[in-house]
């Protein structure tokens, strides 16, 4: 992939400590890494590693203990006025793990959509309101008609991890941060959502950050790779090199702990 200058987003030594005195559990800590515009980074680890602790900052819903966030170079790690924040979030969308949880049930997929576009600055009709939503559930490929005015437990858990990155792309942001999107679907619906990020890359040079503890879809839609482990960043690379070379014991063990099928089901191998 073909760099450019400027990094859509760096972080530069960035920490975040929980807890006081010597009761302190550093989540993540010291972290640097860049992701350029077009490209997808996955960052893997077992549970506890500090991956989602990591989402949440580069969301801005944590603020860190120490180190920078920059976002094309534009410190954006102290935001506080609510102004500031939501520029930020235009730019800057995320998906989570529990779809049920992330939508106030008492919302319909219409309106949940449209609340979503208040971080806009420019006023929008309520037909343009109406377009943006419709125009984000079919690139997602929902049937528009058949979700738009449903609510959240009326939808199945596929239909529903889709409406939130829906949710997530009606405001036109450059890079998503997607925390396990796919870690709650049975696995037909997870490689629907793993070339739906593809597809995302491909027709808006989108950023994306996917988290996720599956070397496999690790390795099926990113770039490079990087390798979380009690919440410090100890491997990053291309994806190739990293998972047929991998440098960190760390990263070994993960690999050996991916499942292979033995000689007996007929691998040759």
């Amino acid at each position: 992939m073909k760099q450019t200058q400027m990094p859509l987003l760096e972080t530069r030594d960035l920490s975040r400590t929980f807890g006081h005195g010597e009761q302190t559990v550093d989540a993540v800590k010291d972290v640097s890494f860049s992701l350029q515009a077009g490209e997808i980074v996955a960052v893997v680890g077992e549970s506890g590693s500090g991956k989602s602790t990591l989402a949440r900052l580069l969301l801005r819903l944590l603020d860190p203990t120490a180190g920078r966030i920059l976002l094309y170079g534009r410190d954006v790690t102290k935001l506080r006025r609510r102004k500031d924040l939501k520029s930020y979030w235009q730019q800057v969308q995320g998906v989570f793990q529990d779809s049920f949880a992330a939508f106030n049930q008492f919302y319909t997929v219409r309106r949940a959509l449209e609340k979503s576009l208040n971080v806009l600055d420019a006023r929008l009709s309520s037909s343009e309101r109406l377009r943006r939503v419709e125009a984000s559930l079919t690139e997602v490929g929902l049937d528009v008609a058949d979700v738009l005015n449903k609510w959240p437990h009326q939808l199945s858990g596929g239909q529903l991890q889709r409406v939130m990155m829906a949710r997530a792309l009606v405001v036109g942001p450059e890079l998503l941060i997607a925390d396990e999107p796919t870690s709650m679907l049975d696995a037909s619906l997870r490689v629907t959502v793993l070339n739906l990020l593809l597809d995302l890359r491909k027709r808006h040079n989108m950023g994306i950050l996917f988290i996720t503890h599956d070397l496999g879809q690790a390795n099926y839609v990113s770039d490079r790779i990087l390798v979380m482990y009690h919440g410090e960043l100890v491997e990053q690379g291309p994806v190739d090199t990293v998972l047929t070379d991998p440098q960190h014991g760390y990263t070994q063990r993960l690999l050996t702990d991916v499942p292979r099928l033995s000689r007996k089901y007929g691998d040759p191998s």
